[in-house]
Order: C-alpha cells, then sequence, then structure tokens
C-alpha cells in the first residue's frame, strides 16, 4: 500500500524521534491521533497499520546498512592500519618562551603498537578464510586423485608405452 503524505512524514519521524506519539504530532496528526499512534504498530489492537510497521521497518534496514561497514571495508581499514597509512591526530604543547605554551593539532602515523593490533585482528579474521581456502584446496586435490586413479584404471590394460621421436625426422629431412 502506498503512504500518504503524512504517513511518510510519520514514518520519518519516529525514525528520527523514537517516539510514536510525538512522532505522529510532528507529522501533523491531530492531537487524539497522535495519542492514539502506539495502537498502529501494535497487532493486538484494531488500530494496526502493518503498511507502515512494514515502511518503519524497511526505513531502519536502510539506515542500518548505510551506517555499518561491511567486512571488506573493515578489512581495507585494518590492513591501512597496519601497514602506517592511517594518519591520526594528536595534540601536542609547544613552548612559546616566559613560561607560556601553545596547544596544537598535529597528524602522525599510528603507533607500532596499534598497527600490530591491527595485523592480530586481521590475522584473526583472515584466518577463517585461510582455513576455508586450504579445504577448497584439498577438495580440489581429491579431485584431481580420482581423475588419476580412473585414468589409471582405464589404461590398465595397455602396459605399452609409445614413444614417438619426431626431432630426428625433422633433422634427417634437413640433410
Amino acid at each position: 500500500m502506498k503512504l500518504t503524505e503524512k504517513q511518510k512524514r510519520f514514518v520519518d519521524y519516529f525514525v528520527e524521534l523514537g517516539d510514536m506519539v510525538n512522532a505522529a504530532r510532528k507529522a501533523g496528526y491531530s492531537n487524539a491521533s497522535a495519542l492514539d499512534a502506539p495502537n498502529w504498530l501494535n497487532p493486538n489492537k484494531p488500530q494496526y497499520k502493518p503498511y507502515l510497521k512494514d515502511a518503519i521497518g524497511k526505513r531502519l534496514q536502510k539506515l542500518k546498512n548505510e551506517r555499518t561497514a561491511s567486512l571488506s571495508e573493515v578489512l581495507e581499514f585494518m590492513t591501512s592500519t597496519m601497514r602506517g597509512e592511517v594518519k591520526e591526530d594528536v595534540v601536542v604543547t609547544e613552548g612559546t618562551g616566559d613560561g607560556c605554551s601553545e596547544a596544537r593539532v598535529i597528524q602522525k602515523q599510528v603507533s607500532a603498537r596499534d598497527r600490530l593490533e591491527a595485523a592480530k585482528a586481521l590475522e584473526k579474521r583472515l584466518g577463517r578464510f585461510i582455513a576455508l581456502e586450504k579445504e577448497e584446496q584439498e577438495l580440489r586435490n581429491e579431485k584431481l586423485r580420482a581423475e588419476v586413479a580412473e585414468l589409471s584404471a582405464g589404461k590398465a590394460d595397455d602396459d605399452t608405452v609409445q614413444i614417438i621421436d619426431d626431432l630426428c625426422k625433422a633433422e634427417d629431412e634437413e640433410l
């Protein structure tokens, strides 16, 4: 079901405020309707509006997807931290003379300890992928062994080996 403008505003305000009554008031509903807003999302009430609940759920999922880092983003950040590509802001104080000092912000490379922590975290996360790659490689090896065994079984009848020496023929023709 398509939402009205007022319902769209309600969804937006509810996601922003987290309070159904205030969201309904801000969306333009009367005070009596706003007080009834908690019943709109309660399936046990006759005023239940499943399309509003669905719209709020979709909106929250969209926000979650936009705000949550993906696995590749996390791995890229940890890798660049480990390599020292990430800079951090640090406040330093410098003496200006006469017993006075001045604070300023400078950028510096992350510490060796932070780089080591990033490497450990990266290793921990990549360990799962390495284990999967090893398992995949073992399966490929088993498949190749089975193919070799199958080919060997098919050639068990023919024990002769034929060697073709094309190189000598080509030399004889040139002479």
